[in-house]
């Protein structure tokens, strides 16, 4: 296995590196391998976060991190949620862009060599290399700004939803070929790869004995994704012209305190915070602006990730959950008629101008 592999388990070399090494991945569940570890904080982090990237990555040596990949899929195929798929296959092309940008932009003799892929080995991975040309530079030195791809692929890998700019009538086209900045042809390749890590996404575990030991042996890692995406399912919020942080339930007063006062929050910390202050009104941009210096960029990213692309709002964690998470606290009156952080501020909030109304009025009816 080499750490190319690794950094794009995608790939048909890395998928054959995986066979031939005749691990047998229901093993590595039952004995629950570092390789299962994370390909479980794989999933969190890409339905969470939108990036598969290792919170240490240090941590896992290069046949964990391969084998992590196959775990993935089968545990995002368990979690069977509609979104998760979606989320899920573009975390995997979010993260293999950034590492794309990072591999193309390397000289050829960077010492990760060996770990590096090139702009040649996507073309060939996806079959591309006779339908991409790149637009003569007069400089053999320098990389190409334009290339010329062919319309069948750019149409395939092309997204409607990117813009007017995209569209064939808005593009130079000749001899059967789209003209494409650089930039825009590593984004065609990002596609190519969330396509690829969705197809066949969600498959059946369970229906063999194999299938049930291992959908048994990952139970309660789904169960506890599946808790997290529940969580965020959609509600009705009550907007507001002012976000009124004196109608945040204790345990947010808690977690935005901590947030400001610099504190690098753990993971539930953080989603819970960021969905809640998005889940009130708040733009992600916004959240990043009353978080504290130290958590903005973070909290500010969670709070992207955190908006559907209707732009919806999600819900942060029930009460219940809070509680699981040891972050209810600071516990008060209210807290005993609630059962969600948004109901809580969704009725301190109307308490709040039903007084204002009565003393404004005196009181009448």
């Amino acid at each position: 296995m080499r750490p190319l592999h690794a950094r794009y388990p995608f790939f048909a070399a890395a998928r054959q590196a995986v066979e031939s090494a005749e691990v047998a991945i229901a093993t590595l569940v039952t004995e629950d391998a570092p390789a299962v570890e994370r390909g479980v904080e794989r999933v969190e982090r890409a339905l969470m976060e939108g990036t598969v990237e290792a919170e240490d990555p240090y941590a896992w040596d290069t046949q964990s991190e391969l084998l992590s990949y196959p775990i993935s899929r089968i545990i995002v195929s368990l979690v069977e949620t509609p979104a998760a798929v979606d989320k899920y296959a573009r975390a995997e092309a979010d993260t293999a862009y950034e590492r794309m940008l990072a591999d193309f932009g390397a000289g050829d003799n960077d010492i990760n060599s060996d770990a590096r892929a090139s702009l040649d080995d996507f073309l060939r991975e996806f079959d591309l290399t006779d339908s991409v040309r790149a637009e003569s530079t007069g400089n053999s030195h320098r990389a190409p700004e334009y290339y010329w791809v062919d319309v069948g692929p750019y149409l395939t890998y092309c997204d409607t939803d990117w813009g007017a700019n995209w569209r064939l009538v808005n593009r130079s086209l000749a001899d059967g070929a789209v003209r494409v900045a650089r930039t825009e042809l590593y984004e065609l390749l990002r596609e190519a790869v969330r396509r690829r890590v969705a197809e066949g996404l969600p498959f059946t575990v369970r229906g063999s004995d194999a299938g049930d030991q291992l959908a048994d042996a990952l139970k309660p890692h789904v169960e506890r994704l599946r808790n997290l995406l529940s969580d965020r399912g959609a509600i009705n919020v009550v907007y507001t012209d002012s976000v009124d942080p004196d109608h945040f339930p204790p345990c947010v007063e808690a977690l935005l305190t901590r947030a400001q006062d610099g504190e690098a929050l753990p993971n539930e910390a953080a989603f819970s915070l960021a969905a809640f202050l998005v889940g009130v009104g708040l733009s992600p941009e916004e959240v990043g602006g009353v978080v504290g210096e130290a958590n903005a960029e973070s909290l500010k990213n969670r709070a992207t990730i955190l908006a559907d692309s209707s732009g919806s709002q999600y819900a942060p964690p029930t009460c219940e959950t809070m509680q699981a998470y040891d972050l209810c606290v600071n516990r008060d009156d209210r807290c005993d008629t609630i059962s969600h952080p948004m109901k809580y501020f969704k009725t301190a909030t109307t308490d709040a101008e039903s007084a204002a109304t009565d003393e404004a009025t005196g009181g009448a009816d």
